[in-house]
């Protein structure tokens, strides 16, 4: 099972409308509606709020303010990970940043809420914010680590000289904007009380990182927290916490003992839920003649919170990308008022690939060299920073297999050289890395007496496939036909995982499952060896096949449901787990990625610089693949995520409040069907032995790495005029463009 491109199994739920989302959940009766009113400032205090015409209006059962709300457990630094820590709100009239939640509404209707909530009237003293990243960036300090527990800076060699006696150099400045993640479903929830506990219908990536933070919030037992996410509407790194919309659903749940649901409007994910931080990169880059590269520094400025801390791993990306003897990367955080910085797909590549891999096109471009041969000539035989071997990479295989595909020796070999009328012609290609991540994850899979399988862990289904993939791999493992498998997600009281995240979800998850499954069969299999009532007894076990749900050794065989029904008539189960990466040795001696090769060919419009993509392609390596159908919409998807930033995505500040100035999808633009007419990926074969039993590794958030880049690249050599600040928009093309020739 484990490889075929298996349809979707939870897809006639959802095409029929029957997979419940976290805002359509029913069975805790006919809840009660919240409305967020957010602060109209960037910084400041609040000197009063009036709620008493809110109060009086039609509907309205509660309105929670920092002067009524329960006290909250505080963020607590000792926990790891800040996605488990507590989220309080409306603890204090102090205004952090704008559309910070001042008020809570709970009505009979939503729009009962949302009318009262506009009857809140607040006064505030203003405060002097710090919103404009250039205008701060010399503010910047230096954290002490960055996102997941990397070394800030890292230096081998002397860069400084071999940057100095270099024949060839590239030394640019690649400023990245504020993005978000934009998921179909809004944050949202419904609580629930049920006497001490609460019953949790979120939109949630970790189910233990959300009933942890419930929790810790409210300070409770988290035994007390009972969640559930069965599906989720898209995440991309946006519902990997849980959100103020959560939390104070909670504590109205519990001070009006009624179920309440709250979710977020479209604008309020723009101001509440996080964002990419911008960046200011400088790269360098120096080579000799023949194109081998000598030094490279990727130095990296962001914005972050002045309360939450966050450093995206941004540099990180060149740390085990090209080969060079002398290498230096940094991070360095400036303060803003601002909402905070979070996960967003692919953190720290898609950023820190836009530029360096913009970087490795300039230097192709000084050195007059075909950029994919420079990426050919400055591969590495060993992690050039760790020193340790690669676990499997096939960087080059990619590479070649994409030009051969793409038609790249069809390039043109001078920028704005190719007219199709009134359109410049460019070709750009871009390389992908993405490190593999593995987590914590237990599942537990128990056999019927009747031989259908149960499996069931908290690990959650965030549009990818889990549910499909878990199928395959328990239909494999036990040899049952997959109608014969049912899969339980997302919910707090099945086994822990890390859920749906840093594309660790289904290599954790899965091989959890298959080590279940694999417990399972021995056991099954010593009884019966020993079974003077099985057809099996006394057969070598190591020939066992697991097959269309019977067990054969030789000419011998069982159907699976005897074996289980005789020996287990209430059936019988078995838990499989990964560890933390740190605890395995494989993710110390080896570096584990995934790998791949992006082309792109754009048109560009000579007079008006409307840029119209043409064509993608990928060629990737991620180990074994699960599933080929739902790996390449993962990576298809994340192909145009990837034009996007490129080509479109920005979200503004006003330098004035600190508020997104297009905070809807009118404004902040992502790709839509029309600019995307054709884009394909491909998959190597392969196997990773050192990434986990399976071989397979996560793939969800490699589309996105360095397509951005592929796409500007084209541009330049469509143009011949090079964009450093992205997106790659009209009024930053057109003063450069060449003349347009006369008919």
């Amino acid at each position: 099972m484990i490889g075929q491109a298996m349809q979707r199994v939870d897809g006639p739920l959802k095409v029929a409308g029957r997979a419940a989302y976290a805002y359509e959940h029913w069975e805790a009766g006919q809840p009660l509606y919240g409305f967020i009113a957010g602060a109209t400032i960037g910084k400041g205090r609040i000197i009063e709020i009036d709620t008493e015409d809110a109060e009086g209006a039609p509907g309205v059962r509660m309105v929670m303010t920092h002067l009524n709300a329960p006290e909250q457990g505080i963020r607590d630094e000792s926990i790891p990970f800040e996605y488990w820590r507590a989220q309080p709100v409306l603890t204090g009239p102090d205004i952090h940043y704008y559309g910070e939640p001042v008020a809570l509404v709970v009505a009979e209707t939503f729009e009962q809420a949302r009318a009262a909530a506009e009857l809140i009237e607040v006064e505030y003293t203003g405060g002097r914010g710090r919103f404009a990243f250039a205008e701060h960036e010399g503010e910047a300090y230096v954290p002490k680590t960055v996102n997941a527990g990397l070394p800030t800076d890292t230096s081998v060699g002397d860069f400084d000289a071999g940057f100095a006696g270099a024949a060839v150099k590239v030394d640019q400045h690649y400023t990245t904007p504020y993005e978000l993640s934009m998921p179909i479903e809004p944050n949202a929830c419904m609580v629930a009380p049920r006497d001490e506990d609460l019953i949790v219908y979120v939109s949630s990536q970790i189910v233990d990182a959300a009933q942890a933070s419930i929790a810790n919030t409210l300070r409770i037992d988290p035994a007390r927290v009972h969640v559930f996410t069965p599906f989720v509407g898209g995440g991309f790194g946006s519902k990997l916490g849980i959100h103020s919309e959560t939390i104070l659903a909670a504590l109205a749940a519990r001070e009006l003992d009624q179920p309440v649901k709250v979710a977020l409007t479209r604008q309020q994910v723009f101001q509440l839920v996080g964002m990419r931080p911008t960046s200011d990169q400088r790269v360098r880059l120096c080579a000799e003649r023949d194109g081998r590269l000598a030094a490279i520094a990727h130095d990296v400025t962001m914005h972050t919170n002045p309360d939450v801390e966050y450093a995206e791993q941004t540099a990180a990306t060149s740390r085990s990308l090209y080969a060079a003897p002398h290498r230096l990367t940094s991070h360095r955080l400036t303060p803003l008022d601002l909402p905070r910085g979070t996960d967003v797909r692919a953190p720290g590549e898609e950023p820190g690939l836009l530029a360096v891999e913009s970087a490795m096109d300039e230097l192709a471009d000084t050195l007059g060299m075909d950029p994919v041969e420079l990426r050919i000539r400055n591969e590495p035989t060993l992690d050039p920073e760790r020193g340790v071997p690669y676990s499997d990479r096939h960087l080059v295989e990619c590479l070649r297999e994409g030009a051969s595909r793409f038609g790249w020796e069809h390039r043109p070999a001078t920028p704005a050289s190719r007219r199709e009328g009134r359109w410049l012609v460019g070709y750009g290609m871009a390389v992908a890395i993405r490190v593999h991540l593995q987590g914590p994850a237990a599942a537990r899979v128990r056999l019927e007496a009747d031989g259908t399988a149960v499996v069931q862990t908290d690990m959650t289904d965030i549009g990818t496939g889990t549910y499909t993939i878990l199928t395959q791999v328990a239909a494999g493992g036990l040899g049952l036909p997959p109608d014969r498998v049912r899969i339980e997600l997302g919910r707090s009281d099945n086994p822990t995982s890390w859920g749906s995240g840093g594309s660790w979800g289904a290599a954790n998850s899965s091989t959890a499952v298959d080590r279940a499954c694999a417990t399972l069969r021995e056991k099954l299999l010593a009884e019966a060896h020993d079974d003077a009532r099985s057809a099996l007894r006394g057969l070598d076990p190591a020939d066992a096949v697991f097959s269309d749900g019977d067990v054969r050794i030789g000419g011998a065989s069982e159907p699976l449901s005897e074996m289980v029904a005789r020996n287990h008539p209430d059936g019988v189960e078995a838990m499989g787990e990964t560890r933390f990466m740190g605890d395995e040795p494989n993710y110390t001696n080896y570096s584990i990625h995934t790998y791949g090769a992006h082309f792109a060919e754009v048109g560009v419009d000579a007079d008006t610089a409307e840029i119209r993509l043409r064509r993608m392609l990928g060629v990737f390596s991620v180990g074994r693949l699960l599933n080929p159908k739902t790996a390449r919409s993962q990576l298809i998807g994340g192909m145009i995520w990837g034009a996007g930033a490129a080509l479109e995505e920005e979200a503004v500040v006003d330098p004035r409040s600190g508020a997104f100035v297009n905070r809807d999808l009118a404004q902040y633009l992502v790709p839509v069907n029309a600019d995307i007419p054709d884009v394909d990926a491909v998959v190597l074969d392969g196997y990773d032995d050192k990434a986990n039993i399976l071989g397979a590794k996560g793939l969800g958030e490699l589309g996105i790495c360095g397509s951005g880049a592929a796409v500007a690249n084209a541009v330049f050599n469509a143009t011949g005029v090079r964009v450093r600040d992205f997106p790659v928009t009209l009024e930053k093309l057109l003063p450069g463009l060449p003349p347009m020739e006369d008919a």
